[in-house]
């Protein structure tokens, strides 16, 4: 194997691992604030200690993992105040998006949202939490790509990261009656945006994104905590 190849093989080791991490710690397969092993997932992914090394770094620069010096490397568990900030750039980029969307008429993702809505419904009626946190994640996803706005949705993309927004919703939509209102101010949001009321659906957008906010937080335990506890040995 000459010197570019074993770069390139050296390359895709190192995105298949970060791929699968990330993918891991957004769905909640790996739990916030649990110790990654070097060593272990070398051994798992069957590659060397050095592309896991800098799958973590890179993980780390998008804030899903965090690296203490002689300590270990974790996956990150925000603080209830981080949770919050991070919670306020979604509104702000999510009311952007339905306010933009709300300019450019008639598009497919409008398509889509109405599909959405009309599974939604069905998912609520049924009791069927876990379906319909899906269908919450897809709308939110429909209604960034509507948008049409490169840079809006690569911040959102790097913000959802950073939330691991797949096991926070189930929280959010665990408090009573949570899935219900969600749905109803989702169809809320739709109409403004078909009426092409930009004005109008950014400030529903926000104020939903701001409820979502608050039944997360009410479903938190008390004292979530800042960062992971200070234990393990890094590469153990």
């Amino acid at each position: 194997m000459n010197r570019g190849t074993s770069a390139s093989a050296k390359g895709s080791m190192q995105s298949r691992v970060i791929d699968e991490m990330r993918r891991r710690i957004i769905k909640g397969d790996i739990k916030p604030g649990a110790p990654l092993s070097e060593l272990a997932l070398a051994e798992e992914f069957g590659v060397s200690r050095t592309p896991v090394r800098e799958a973590l770094k890179q993980l780390q620069t998008e804030g899903l993992v965090e690296i203490r010096p002689r300590v270990g490397t974790f996956v990150t568990a925000p603080s209830r105040r981080e949770i919050t900030e991070l919670f306020e750039m979604k509104e702000l980029l999510e009311g952007a998006a339905a306010r933009l969307l709300a300019q450019r008429g008639r598009v497919p993702e409008i398509d889509g949202l109405e599909r959405n809505l009309h599974e939604a419904d069905d998912a609520v009626a049924r009791g069927d939490q876990g379906r319909y946190a899906e269908l919450v994640q897809e709308f939110h996803d429909l209604l960034i790509a509507g948008a049409d706005n490169s840079k809006l949705e690569a911040h959102y993309r790097m913000l959802m990261n950073q939330l691991a927004y797949s096991r926070l919703v189930n929280t959010s939509l665990s408090q009573p009656g949570r899935p219900l209102q969600s749905d109803r101010e989702h169809h809320l949001v739709l109409e403004l945006i078909l009426e092409k009321d930009g004005y109008s659906a950014e400030q529903v957008m926000r104020e939903h994104v701001r409820a979502s906010r608050r039944a997360l937080l009410a479903g938190l335990p008390i004292g979530t905590p800042a960062s992971p506890p200070a234990t393990g040995t890094e590469g153990a």
